[in-house]
């Protein structure tokens, strides 16, 4: 009931506000979070940050606010780490406190918390722990892997000289002959680079990977209730997410029923050996969601990022031809006519410093993927509070001045000694650090390595006549280059 009197009402307004100041003021104290920009009501931090790239605004704002410091967007803070010691101090001298995912109203629509990506606790850590194994099983890192992507290698160079030396976009190509790798260890398929499912597949997922890096994208996760009525990133992400679903349930469908026990072909036959296992179990793991959402995650993540790599790299050996016939004069030497061998690694330090710049120097996921702590936890003097969310901003490692000699430049010498040795540096942390590192790091050292030996073995990159070589990176979580058309010009 309303009090009718004014005074009694003012006063009862006045306790009112007493209390609310007094619960969120205790709350805020209860936590020391680091400084940060002065935020305004309701839209936080947002109008200061490049909506485009966050990354570039993210990292400028720790030279006023140091390696560690609070962002507001809308009504949510946010802890930005920034620098290679910072963001080392906090996925791994500190793993598990900083091991979490936030909650994000458009991952949780498109991802429901299955998987391996965006999973959380215990679930993420039997994703985790399983797809490592199965991995290794199916020979990441050995040498059945290894002639997998020889072989392919060998359908991408014949792809490469259909087009005899005309320009073209390899954006497809290059998604298709990486995909196959992650697919074979998945489906035990391999698919030709015009069939229409794997072109529709690629389509889908490139598509999400653009919508998800996009300022609407971002909207919508900090003003959901708003957004829906305004934006249709979320139903279309969650359209193009249940056709690849819908795939991936209909393959699995098909291994259920010719499923041996003692002759697993592949992931998903393990996947549904362990499933059989565990059903007594009450706590299941082994769900039909978390299968999909699992081959999901590894055909993106196996699949996207490698093929970005690649298309940084051809893209930078095009504009920098002088570095392209150095990698080439050393492939010559080292492996000649030779198919190339992950062997020859060892004997070819230019061409590994090439590789390891182009990973550097292409940034691909310069946000990183978000993170979230796990508990309340102190980390350099402040008290975060368990859940908020956390962004160990990769960008701001890889270009780490303290790290790199020329940072903003494409200079391969970063890994090189003054006698030309191939030198390691703690701060190349592409694939990110600590418990959420990605799991397929091994594989993907090996597939840009003979994918991108073979190709320079073969062709030498050139640009279109007066095509300008644009090195802006595109709007999307997985920033790769511009789209761009090159010319493979054969080798004699």
């Amino acid at each position: 009931m309303i009090p009718s009197d004014p005074i009694t009402l003012a006063l009862s307004i006045i306790l009112c506000l007493f209390f609310v100041l007094f619960f969120f003021g205790w709350k805020k104290n209860a936590y020391n979070l680091p400084p940060g920009p002065r935020p305004l009501p309701i839209i936080g931090n947002l109008h200061i940050l490049d909506m485009n790239r966050p990354y570039l605004t993210m990292h400028e704002l720790s030279k006023k606010y140091g390696p560690v410091y609070t962002l507001q967007l809308g009504v949510e803070k946010v802890i930005v780490i920034c620098g290679y010691e910072a963001v080392k101090d906090a996925l791994v001298n500190h793993g598990d406190e900083f091991s979490g995912r936030p909650k994000a109203v458009l991952i949780d629509e498109v991802f429901k918390g299955h998987g391996i990506i965006f999973a959380s606790n215990d679930n993420w850590r039997a994703m985790r722990r399983f797809t490592l194994s199965t991995l290794r099983d199916f020979g990441m890192g050995k040498e059945a892997i290894e002639n997998k992507i020889s072989e392919e290698s060998d359908f991408l160079v014949q792809k490469f000289r259909s087009y005899k030396g005309e320009p073209f976009d390899n954006i497809m190509n290059i998604n298709a002959a990486v995909c196959n790798i992650i697919v074979s260890i998945l489906l035990s398929k391999r698919f030709d680079y015009e069939d229409p499912t794997l072109l529709k597949l690629i389509k889908m997922n490139n598509e999400n990977n653009q919508l998800a890096g996009t300022p609407m994208a971002m909207l919508y996760n900090t003003y959901p209730s708003v957004m829906r009525w305004f934006a249709n990133v979320s139903e279309k992400m969650i359209r193009n997410a249940n056709e690849i679903c819908a795939f991936i349930q209909d393959t699995f469908k098909i291994n259920r029923e010719q499923l041996d026990v003692n002759d697993q072909r592949n992931l998903i036959d393990s996947f549904l050996v362990k499933q059989r296992e565990e059903k007594p179990n009450p706590k299941l793991y082994f769900t039909n969601e978390n299968l999909t959402q699992l081959v999901v995650d590894l055909f993106d993540a196996g699949m996207d990022t490698t093929s970005t790599t690649l298309r940084w790299g051809l893209l930078l050996m095009m504009k920098y031809p002088e570095i392209q016939k150095k990698v080439q004069s050393e492939i010559d030497k080292v492996i000649g006519s030779n198919e190339p061998q992950v062997i020859h690694r060892r004997e070819m330090p230019y061409t590994d410093a090439v590789i390891h710049e182009i990973q550097r120097f292409g940034n691909i996921i310069p946000n990183n993927v978000p993170h979230a702590t796990t508990q309340d936890v102190n980390f350099r003097g402040y008290l975060l509070p368990k859940g908020i969310q956390v962004i160990p901003l990769l960008t701001s490692v890889l270009h780490d001045k303290n790290q790199f000699e020329k940072a903003d430049e494409f200079y391969p010498e970063h890994f090189l000694d003054s006698g030309g040795n191939f030198v390691r540096k703690e701060a190349f942390i592409p694939f990110s650090a600590g418990k959420r590192s990605c799991a397929g790091e091994s594989l993907a050292k090996m597939e840009l390595y003979m994918f991108f030996t073979r190709l320079l073995q073969n062709f030498t990159f050139k640009a279109p006549p007066g095509a300008a070589l644009d090195l802006t990176p595109r709007v999307a979580v997985v920033a790769g280059p511009m789209p761009y058309k090159m010319c493979a010009i054969p080798r004699a």
